[in-house]
């Protein structure tokens, strides 16, 4: 007798029907499987992704990539810049008036007293007579027109020269939070071996 395999798998010709007596006995028809085109044409497969090529970095020069300024390319465009600076600035408005503290306590007695200890003391205030030598600049300071638009003020911490800006103000009609003490860039400079000894027993330096 004859056997007939069944086979699964596509064939690229049109197979034909056909038909087995299996034994003598019974008749057994395999299928046959067409693998004609469809009219539908097949689709073409996607390309594949475009091939970008990374340039390999190194630690060495990621660290001099953040350590590099901003590309010029962020800066803002000559026309539009701001903040440009320029010698000498133009336009300055300031105006500066050097005063003299009037006397002291201790001036008007004739000692020396530059210590710095001493500065807030009320011996190192105005005397009478420094008192009438405020009053004077302070008018002075109006007729300059020195605080016609605004000013402030910057007395040494010795208490004369703190005194003097308060009378200053009050001339000026200058509000006390514009006078800013400076605590030791305008001290007097130190005499020393001379401290606390009378003027006239004193040689001339």
């Amino acid at each position: 007798g004859k056997r007939i395999f069944h086979s699964n798998r596509w064939s690229s010709q049109a197979a034909s029907p056909t038909s087995a007596r299996s034994s003598g006995h019974s008749e057994m028809q395999t299928t046959s499987l067409s693998s004609a085109p469809s009219s539908r044409p097949p689709s073409a497969p996607p390309p594949p992704p475009p091939h970008v090529a990374f340039p390999s970095l190194r630690r060495r020069d990621l660290l001099l990539l953040s350590a590099s300024p901003l590309p010029l390319a962020l800066s803002p465009a000559a026309a539009s810049a701001r903040g440009l600076f320029r010698m000498p600035p133009p336009g300055l408005a300031n105006r500066y008036f050097l005063v003299r503290a009037g006397e002291s306590v201790y001036e008007g007695q004739g000692l020396l007293r530059t210590n710095p200890v001493a500065k807030t003391s009320v011996d190192s205030g105005l005397s009478p007579a420094g008192r009438r030598q405020a009053a004077r600049a302070a008018l002075e300071l109006r007729r300059l027109g020195a605080c016609e638009d605004d000013c402030w003020i910057w007395p040494s911490i010795t208490q004369r020269a703190y005194q003097a800006a308060e009378i200053i103000a009050a001339a000026n009609s200058i509000n006390r939070s514009k006078i800013v003490p400076e605590y030791s860039f305008l001290d007097a400079r130190g005499l020393g071996a001379y401290e606390g000894k009378r003027l006239e027993a004193l040689p001339e330096a």
